[in-house]
């Protein structure tokens, strides 16, 4: 079962690495992407400036390439192959791997930071132990979660399945939510929750951007929001776990 869903979701990457760029990197009038990415490397920044910090479902590289930027070094990994031909395009240090199954030894990092891609693990208890295992005594893991309890949901719920390629939409991939509640429940053995960010937490949906003054307001509340209780409603949960030692 575990191997069929690797190459359920391997497929699902693969087909979606050939315009999962397209809407990103600047790309799409109305910057939607690139608000959730900036809010993401932010966050990143905060805890893996100068540090060495891995990226765990790295997909085409868009935001590890942000993250070599200003950390110490950067690696990342993603099951797909089709995606990772664009990460080492750009010379990011990228190679294929499980999120279950880390190729890297204990305490290897300072940062371990996965996006939109925890969703779509089943044993997400392994792959948040793998995470924790390759940080550092005092290091962070800095997990994604898609959020029940936001506009995100009610949003993903009316409009169905989203087509990512030919004959390919998300139906396609196992999909997980997780609420803020249950997240800090799935706290990996050493590990202590820190800090939570939320990430779409007033923004009905993505066209809601391409309004000028209406992009302004909701970019705004969006960034005043993040640290706040108010990312318990966000589409996208981040939970910031440190290790116990450091």
């Amino acid at each position: 079962m575990h191997d069929e869903h690797h190459a359920r979701s391997r497929r699902y990457y693969d087909e979606f690495s050939k315009r999962y760029d397209d809407h990103r990197g600047g790309r799409r009038p109305g910057g939607y992407h690139d608000l959730v990415d900036d809010l993401e490397v932010d966050l990143v920044r905060r805890y893996g400036a100068g540090r060495d910090v891995l990226e765990v479902g790295c997909g085409t590289g868009l935001l590890l390439a942000r993250f070599a930027s200003f950390a110490r070094a950067a690696k990342g990994i993603d099951l797909s192959e089709g995606m990772l031909e664009k990460a080492k395009e750009r010379g990011l240090d990228v190679r294929v791997a499980s999120a279950t199954d880390l190729p890297f030894p204990d305490a290897s990092f300072d940062v371990a930071c996965s996006f939109k891609v925890l969703a779509h693990i089943q044993p997400i208890e392994r792959a948040l132990s793998e995470m924790a295992r390759v940080v550092r005594p005092g290091g962070h893991v800095l997990a994604e979660f898609y959020n029940p309890n936001s506009l995100r949901f009610v949003a993903k719920k009316l409009a169905g399945p989203l087509s990512v390629g030919h004959k390919t939409d998300e139906s396609h991939v196992f999909t997980r939510f997780d609420a803020p509640d249950a997240v800090e429940r799935l706290t990996p053995a050493g590990m202590e929750l820190v800090a939570t960010r939320g990430i779409r937490i007033v923004t009905p949906a993505a066209f809601a951007l391409r309004v000028p003054i209406v992009r302004t307001v909701l970019a705004s509340t969006e960034r005043a929001l993040a640290d706040t209780r108010a990312a318990r409603l966000a589409g996208f949960y981040v939970a910031v776990w440190k290790k116990v030692g450091g």
